[in-house]
């Protein structure tokens, strides 16, 4: 079957897009998805549904004050989103302004230094070059004068609030400009009450891009290309995936970032390859997994990647039945909403 993106598109009424978290990060719902089966749960009650010698897998990323208000020499506003920070000196970026920049001109960021815009980035007109001005270091800059950037379907400028729940409890590595959202239902406490009971933790690192959110620009899936990441997998984790696999343990990916690194280093026995890479693996139905079990997940935007993704993974049907439950039962959408545990389609495997 030929998709298009149109066949992953839903109706969401715009009240159901959550604009601030749920009260405490356990207190949002799950949905557990198996097949056409729907059932209505809380997160709190995500160990009852995991045993022990299940791995989890967490994506440590953590997201960087990566929007910048500023003007260009002409006086006109811009706006910079940091896509990925290079080194000290050299960053990519997207940049919303009336006129796009050209090659060679200068920006005065949050009143405070200035970058010059050096020119596209490959064959990707959405991205540009940066190069500070007169040194410095993009990494304290942006932790000094840049501002959280929380996505665009959240209606509020970034709040103190908003410093601590959107980024994850655990954490650790700064690169992203969007959070690993499903990560964010996770506190402490349920990550010590699940290793008592025996769950397995392990972590890798993949830094969102602020390319998540750009629609697709294409009618059919098939020609639509991804946007890259970097990943990192950990010796442990690649350690602990195998000793999972080998004792018949589940690998239950924690959000879609977790999944596309897993996966883009999986191998055909269902380990993982240590080390770093870039990855612009394109998930959708058809896909065979080779790693990945269950999947924590959150609600996606209508003709989106992802919204692929979890049609491939628990099947193409069985995710439109469960969004319109999901939408029937007023569950709340996106970043700041609520959780889905899917548990494989019989032939994503």
């Amino acid at each position: 079957m030929s998709l298009t993106v149109d066949d992953f598109d839903f109706p969401l009424p715009p009240e159901l897009i959550a604009q601030h978290p749920a009260a405490e990060r356990t207190g949002s719902r799950l949905l557990h998805v198996n097949g056409m089966t729907h059932v209505d749960r809380r997160f709190a009650d995500l160990p009852a549904l995991l045993k022990a010698g299940d791995l989890l897998v967490f994506n440590d990323t953590r997201v960087i004050k990566a929007r910048f208000f500023g003007v260009k020499d002409s006086g006109g506003r811009v706006e910079i989103m940091l896509e990925r920070i290079l080194d000290a000196t050299h960053a990519i970026c997207q940049v919303r302004a009336s006129k796009a920049p050209k090659p060679g001109s200068r920006m005065i960021l949050a009143d405070a230094f200035s970058v010059t815009m050096t020119g596209r980035t490959g064959a990707d007109d959405d991205f540009f070059a940066l190069e500070l001005d007169d040194g410095g270091d993009f990494w304290e800059l942006a932790e000094q004068y840049g501002k959280l950037p929380l996505p665009p379907y959240i209606e509020h400028p970034a709040e103190g609030a908003d410093e601590t729940r959107y980024q994850t409890v655990y954490a650790r590595e700064p690169g992203a400009v969007a959070a690993p959202t499903a990560g964010l239902h996770f506190d402490e406490g349920m990550l010590d009450a699940l290793r008592v009971q025996g769950v397995q933790t392990a972590f890798l690192t993949l830094h969102v891009g602020a390319g998540t959110y750009r629609p697709m620009r294409v009618d059919k899936i098939a020609d639509h290309r991804m946007h890259s990441e970097r990943f990192e997998i950990p010796a442990a984790t690649a350690e602990a995936v195998a000793a999972t696999r080998a004792a018949g343990g589940r690998v239950i990916a924690v959000g879609t970032t977790s999944l596309r690194a897993l996966e883009s280093a999986g191998k055909e026995d269902g380990t993982v390859r240590v080390g770093g890479a870039e990855t612009d693996i394109f998930i959708t139905p058809g896909y065979r997994f080779k790693v990945v079990d269950r999947l924590i997940t959150n609600f996606h935007l209508p003709k989106s990647t992802l919204m692929m993704l979890v049609s491939a993974f628990a099947g193409y049907d069985a995710i439109r039945a469960a969004y319109a439950h999901a939408v029937a039962e007023r569950y709340r959408f996106f970043s700041y909403g609520d959780a889905m545990l899917l548990e494989p389609a019989a032939d994503a495997g």
